[in-house]
């Protein structure tokens, strides 16, 4: 199999168009910003600096066929196109939602190739170019343990990563500007959306600091940033509702919080905003800058408040303390390639986002939060990006709806909760668990190996759990010994208050016995907490089984790594669903950012379609992989197993597999097809060295998080459990793990991609 050219993002022209502003201005900026990139990873072992990375920027390239429409790909987070021409002033349509009829949906993730991992340098954002970018560029193994040890080369490089984990630079600016209007010498602080979550933050640090003497001193400061903040903004009485009409979003205020503490507590601080993740958005952060003063009259931040990098990374790690990214985001506003953002104007992006990536204007946030409930629900009768009309026409008022297609046809889009992230949704169904059931504390579940801070949540909130890190059938057996002793000492009260489960796994992709499950839940009247995230619910129907269905909007969902965002959903049949629900009406507190949903909205618009092609993609690689691996007794082969539901608790996975399209249930979608396998998997190698030579040698994107459309890989445990490898390995998470999510690319493309890195593998036994 010979490998083909990869193929770089690229705008599609309309027909007989001439590329003109502001697609000139991007596409020189972006060279611009290219040509600009210094030294990137050297690769193990090498003293040099790598060659120079090639430069991704947008170009023109004529359609194949008779249609030609506009296209973003993977700029400013523009991801794809939705839909076509959204129309401008003097145009057919205005705010992006021009009329779509006639135009044919293209998705720019559909025409690319695989990405060699040289274009995209060490620390800079993935995808490249993406002013909030959820996974940054960590393109070899060395990287990566170098990013965990606090390598200087490695965290002076970082301008990017994981929101939860990485503090976003506009998030860092804003707080910095807290710090200096309201704190103190010494004090640093962390911003969040509301009193609720404020309030919830200071309670955790006096919780984990409650065996020091004195305990942590933490104040809460309530900031209202009002448009009229910006000095640069002058408009008088009579011009201040036209200007407003005009950007929905600047007319806006925004009630921060702001959570000061003293420097030295940071670690402790940041880990409620890595557990809970409901800190601010880097969106909220821009608008929150935009009605400020300019940067220029901003005094520059103090040492105690900038401290370099010390020591151990553990932004990925389970344990320990999370250090300051200051080091980094003081050098990435200093560097001249950090973002393409930083060299378009305010127009220029909004150009993009809203014309060619087909957002809804701001002031439909409202109707797009109505679309992603009703999209998650399963009850839009039509939902496609053919569909829209010049109107958000899944959240519109006039919307035909159906029974759901979640396999409980009871579901509606009040049943619906959307989080900003999917962490935030399973921290909220823990603390929906602990709060709305009346009956004496009791420990939960974690059943299965799970991602990490899902089992921190279980452990630091409440009575703590009981752990069952391999999942498998005969965990059960022991869970039903506990729950029969637990029932007997105390025959009026549930054993357990919840059971928290993925299905499947990451990153072993192992799939529980949820019928199982449900009848011991049903038997000892405690709640089951699924997350669908990586199954999702193209694929997998686990309503059924659950009290409470959480995800990661953020993953396949959204698909396009520019935005976050988390869903928990009530089943309506379940045995607690009234108090639930009650508890849920008088409390929830929406504080997803109403520009973070309309991209999410603009995102997953294509999801269902989107599902099927990764499938396939997913299922042919490792196909491959297996065929050359000891699980079929491939001789001399170095890959030792490769863990997917197509072979992993094949069973458990397909009890709840949907099987077809069933129309008396509610699946409304043509296109509907049998559930896949997923796009993630993981593999293991029988050394070390052959599982660092296929990692580095895979030319795809590298980096943490999942569900992209674009492949993207990491080493698991590294990134995961750095701190705790050993642990990971008693149960089956080895730390030569490596994790691959697959995306859209050509077929073809990827498996030349993945051949080409078995090769390098296969290599290492051969040097040996």
């Amino acid at each position: 199999m010979n490998c083909v050219p990869c193929l770089l993002p690229t705008f599609l022209a309309p027909a007989g168009s001439k590329a003109g502003p502001p697609f000139e201005a991007v596409a020189g900026a972006a060279a611009a910003a290219a040509d600009s990139f210094g030294t990137g990873a050297a690769g193990a072992g090498e003293e040099e600096p790598p060659p120079k990375p090639q430069p991704i920027f947008p170009c023109w390239v004529a359609a194949p066929g008779p249609e030609q429409i506009p296209l973003v790909a993977d700029v400013l987070g523009a991801g794809g196109v939705k839909g076509g021409d959204s129309g401008n002033e003097g145009g057919e349509g205005k705010d992006g939602g021009g009329d779509c009829d006639g135009l044919h949906y293209v998705s720019a993730r559909m025409t690319t190739q695989a990405l060699n991992t040289q274009a995209v340098a060490l620390g800079l954002a993935v995808p490249p170019f993406t002013a909030h970018a959820i996974s940054v560029s960590l393109p070899t193994w060395r990287d990566n343990v170098g990013y965990e040890e606090g390598e200087k080369r490695v965290v002076d490089a970082m301008v990017s990563g994981y929101p939860r984990f990485f503090i976003h630079l506009s998030i860092e600016k804003l707080a910095q500007i807290c710090q200096q209007r309201f704190g103190v010498s010494g004090e640093r602080c962390l911003l969040y959306p509301s009193k609720t979550v404020a309030d919830h933050c200071r309670a955790y640090i006096a919780n984990q600091s409650s065996q020091l003497r004195p305990p942590i001193p933490v104040r809460l400061v309530q900031y209202l940033i009002c448009p009229e903040d910006k000095q640069r903004i002058e408009v008088d009485a009579a011009d201040r509702s036209l200007a407003r009409e005009r950007s929905p979003l600047l007319s806006r205020s925004v009630e921060l919080h702001i959570v000061f503490f003293p420097a030295d507590a940071f670690p402790i601080a940041k880990q409620f905003w890595q557990h809970s993740g409901m800190g601010i958005s880097s969106r909220l952060a821009d608008h929150c800058l935009s009605m400020l003063p300019d940067e220029s009259s901003i005094r520059p931040p103090s040492p105690t408040l900038n401290r370099s990098i010390q020591g151990r990374n553990k932004h990925y790690s389970a344990k320990g303390s999370i250090s300051s990214v200051n080091g980094a985001t003081r050098n990435a506003l200093a560097s001249p390639h950090a973002s393409l953002t930083e060299v378009l104007s305010k127009d220029q992006s909004v150009y993009l986002e809203e014309r060619y990536g087909r957002n809804l204007p701001v002031g439909s946030a409202a109707a797009a939060k109505h679309a992603l409930r009703r999209r998650i629900a399963g009850v839009l009768v039509r939902d496609s990006p053919e569909d829209c009309s010049g109107k958000p026409y899944a959240g519109g008022e006039d919307v035909e709806i159906g029974p759901s297609s979640r396999g409980v046809t009871d579901v509606t889009e009040n049943d619906v909760y959307l989080f900003p992230t999917g962490m935030s949704a399973i921290w909220n169904a823990h603390h929906l668990a602990l709060s709305s059931l009346i009956r004496p504390a009791a420990k939960s579940v974690c059943f299965g190996f799970p991602y990490t801070d899902t089992l921190k949540i279980l452990q630091k909130w409440g009575p703590g759990c009981h752990f069952f890190g391999l999942g498998l059938d005969t965990d059960i057996d022991e869970l039903e010994k506990i729950l029969a002793q637990e029932h007997s000492s105390s025959p009026t009260t549930p054993p357990v208050l919840a059971l928290f489960t993925e299905f499947p796994s990451n990153p072993l992709l192992r799939s529980p016995n949820l019928p199982r499950l449900r009848a011991l839940a049903d038997k000892y009247d405690f709640l089951i907490v699924v997350d669908e995230t990586i199954g999702n619910f193209v694929n997998v129907e686990v309503l059924p089984y659950a009290d409470i269905v959480v995800s990661s909007l953020s993953k396949i969902f959204s698909g396009d790594a520019n935005v976050m965002g988390g869903s928990l959903v009530l089943n309506p049949v379940g045995r607690h669903y009234r108090e639930l629900k009650a508890y849920m009406v008088d409390s929830y507190e929406d504080i997803y950012f109403d520009e973070d949903a309309i991209y999410m909205e603009r995102n997953s618009r294509d999801f269902r379609s989107r599902a099927p092609i990764i499938d396939q993609n997913t299922e042919a690689i490792c196909d491959f992989l297996r065929s050359h691996s000891k699980a079929v007794g491939a001789p001399s082969s170095v890959v030792k197993e490769v863990f997917y539901p197509k072979w992993i608790t094949r069973d458990n996975y397909e009890h709840c597999r949907i099987k077809d399209m069933r129309s008396d249930a509610g699946s409304h979608d043509p296109s509907a097809r049998a559930g896949g396998f997923g796009g993630l998997f993981s593999l293991t190698f029988t050394t070390a060295a052959a599982s660092r030579a296929f990692f580095d040698t895979l030319s795809c994107h590298k980096g943490p998080t999942l569900g992209t459309n674009f492949t993207l890989a990491c080493p698991y445990t590294v990134l995961a459990h750095f701190a705790e490898i050993k642990w990971a390995a008693e149960y089956g998470v080895e730390e030569s793990l490596i994790r691959v999510s697959v995306g859209m690319e050509d077929k073809g493309a990827l498996l030349c991609c993945f051949e080409a890195a078995l090769k390098a593998a296969e290599g290492t036994s051969e040097s040996q």
